[in-house]
C-alpha cells in the first residue's frame, strides 16, 4: 500500500505491523515513530495520528501480545485431559509462544518501555494471561492436588519456570543445552516441567 491509500484504521494496524518488524529485524532500540513511519511507507507525522509518542505504540503493542497469549493459554488448558497436566500444557503453550511471536515477547515484558501504569490497556491485558495460569492453579487446589496455603508462590513458580525455558529458547541456549543431553529442546521443556509437577505434587509417587 502507498502512503495515500491506508484508510485511517488500516493505517493503525500498518503501524503496528511495521513496529513488529523492526524489532524482529532490528531491536527494540530501533523502533522510533520516525522509523515506524518509513517502515510502514507513511510521512513521519502519520503516526501522531494514533500514537502521541514512542511509549503509546509499544503499549499498544504489548497489550496485542498479552491478549494473544491469553488467548493460546486458554486454549491449551481447556485441551488438557486433567489440572494438573494442564500446567505443562500452559507451560508448553508459553515457550512455544515466545517461539513464534519473538517480537512481541520481548517486548511484552519491558515495562520500562511501553509504561503499563501509564497504560492501562496493558496492564489488564497482562493480568488476564496470568489469570489462566492462576485458575489452573486453583483448580488443582479444589482437586487436591496442590497445597491451598501455596498457591500464589507455586503460580509465581510454574510462570518463572515456563518463562525461563521460553527466554533460554529464544536465545538459542536451550538448543544448544538440549542437544548436549541427546535430546531437543521441546522435548527437554515437556520433561523439566513434568518434572516439576510430579516433584510439587503430593500425592505424586517418588520420581525413580
Amino acid at each position: 500500500m502507498t502512503r495515500t491509500s491506508y484508510h485511517h484504521g488500516a493505517l493503525r494496524d500498518a503501524l503496528l505491523a511495521a513496529c513488529l518488524r523492526l524489532i524482529e529485524t532490528e531491536g527494540l532500540a530501533a523502533v522510533s515513530l520516525r522509523r515506524v513511519a518509513r517502515e510502514a511507507g507513511v510521512s513521519t507525522g502519520a503516526p501522531y495520528h494514533h500514537f502521541p509518542d514512542r511509549a503509546a505504540l509499544l503499549a499498544t503493542l504489548s497489550t496485542q501480545g498479552f491478549q494473544l497469549l491469553g488467548a493460546q493459554l486458554t486454549a491449551a488448558r481447556a485441551g488438557a485431559e486433567t489440572p494438573m497436566s494442564a500446567l505443562t500444557a500452559l507451560a508448553r503453550s508459553y515457550v512455544r509462544f515466545s517461539r513464534e511471536q519473538p517480537a512481541y515477547f520481548r517486548l511484552m515484558f519491558r515495562p520500562e518501555l511501553s509504561q503499563p501504569d501509564k497504560h492501562p490497556d496493558a496492564m489488564a491485558a497482562g493480568d488476564a494471561a496470568f489469570a489462566v495460569l492462576a485458575d489452573a492453579i486453583a483448580e488443582c487446589v479444589r482437586n487436591g492436588a496442590l497445597p491451598a496455603d501455596k498457591a500464589d508462590a507455586l503460580a509465581v513458580m510454574f510462570w518463572g519456570l515456563g518463562h525461563g525455558l521460553a527466554s533460554l529458547w529464544l536465545d538459542g541456549q536451550l538448543e544448544k543445552r538440549a542437544g548436549q543431553f541427546g535430546t531437543i529442546a521441546s522435548s527437554l521443556v515437556d520433561d523439566v516441567m513434568q518434572t516439576f509437577t510430579a516433584l510439587i505434587e503430593p500425592s505424586a509417587p517418588p520420581l525413580n
